[in-house]
């Protein structure tokens, strides 16, 4: 089957056919649900099943993932479009939290969203040795407290000693952008598919006005080969093991990406061919052709991956639990 997502009307039938119906419970912002609600993404799966979106807005996509989680049936027919950072909220044992994160059953993810920590070079941090030994911390900004923005700054001083002055409250990136060429701030976080991908990134890589810093992969990205990655730096300054496992849960969503998720307790023939489906769909090559004409970066990951990954970020020690509260402002 090459059934079409397509944006819909919460609960309108988008390809009709034999067998059974998906139903995809999703919740993200515009750019995350590109993978989810348009007519790029399809699953080959035998037997024509249709597909219905129905968005789940809410508690960041908690209400979504409850569902998923608990009152979705395990047959593997409702599949979960999910944030991938509310593992922190059961971290921090917030009420609203129905889901055990390690127990989802995990079918993929489309990209991982490493990210990027970037200084204007007429700052005078030259480099991340500066920044620890600066007397007075640079200015970053962020939209708040929830984001990227501000979790990535904030890990770094936790771990790496370095101290940053960051300004919230921006409406959104095109503000920060803005503030960063006023000379308001100095440095930002970002994407680094948005950093090597759009502007006003392009022009300001090559004419110099900015500085890459830090990314947060596990490996270096292709596209900035000379950045250190936060492992290294962690590994250059002996970071504590508890450091490394606040690491590890604060920059997964990175790994995590545009996960998709169904009910736990669905049978292991079934999420084989759910699995395998995924794995088809991100090799389908009028989906590459789509994706190639928006800039989207395909760099799928398997289920089985994702599985691992979930299980390691919620084994945590009480004293990394209150570092994140900390970090989170609990």
């Amino acid at each position: 089957m090459k059934g079409s997502v397509e944006p819909v009307e919460k609960g309108k039938k988008i390809a009709a056919g034999k067998g059974s119906c998906v139903k995809m419970a999703a919740l993200y912002s515009e750019a995350g649900r590109r993978w989810h609600d348009t007519e790029t993404i399809r699953m080959s799966i035998s037997g024509n099943p249709s597909i219905v979106v129905q968005n789940m807005p809410g508690a960041g996509s908690v209400i979504a993932a409850n569902y998923v989680y608990g009152l979705a049936k395990p047959d593997g027919l409702t599949i979960g479009a999910i944030n991938p950072a509310i593992y922190m909220d059961q971290l921090v044992a917030r009420k609203e939290v129905q889901f055990d994160w390690a127990k989802f059953v995990w079918l993929g993810t489309p990209e991982q969203t490493d990210f990027l920590l970037f200084i204007r070079s007429d700052n005078s941090n030259k480099n991340f040795d500066d920044l620890r030994r600066a007397a007075e911390p640079p200015k970053c900004g962020s939209t708040g407290t929830g984001s990227p923005q501000y979790h990535i700054p904030r890990l770094l001083e936790d771990t790496l000693a370095v101290r940053f002055n960051l300004i919230t409250g921006y409406q959104g990136a095109s503000d920060i952008d803005l503030a960063l060429e006023r000379g308001e701030i100095h440095c930002r976080v970002i994407t680094i598919a948005a950093y090597s991908g759009r502007e006003p990134f392009l022009t300001w890589g090559k004419n110099g006005f900015l500085r890459p810093l830090v990314q947060t992969g596990r490996k270096r990205a292709p596209s900035l080969p000379d950045v250190p990655t936060f492992y290294e730096f962690m590994d250059r300054y002996k970071t504590p093991e508890a450091g490394r496992r606040l690491a590890t849960v604060v920059l997964a969503p990175s790994e995590f990406g545009r996960p998709m998720v169904t009910t736990p307790g669905v049978p292991a023939e079934r999420v084989k061919i759910l699995r395998e489906a995924w794995n088809r769909t991100l090799k389908d090559p009028e989906l590459l052709t789509e994706a190639k004409k928006r800039d989207w970066l395909v760099g799928p990951v398997a289920g089985e991956e994702l599985e691992a990954l979930a299980k390691e970020v919620v084994a945590q020690p009480g004293e990394v639990i209150q570092r994140l509260k900390k970090l989170l402002g609990e």
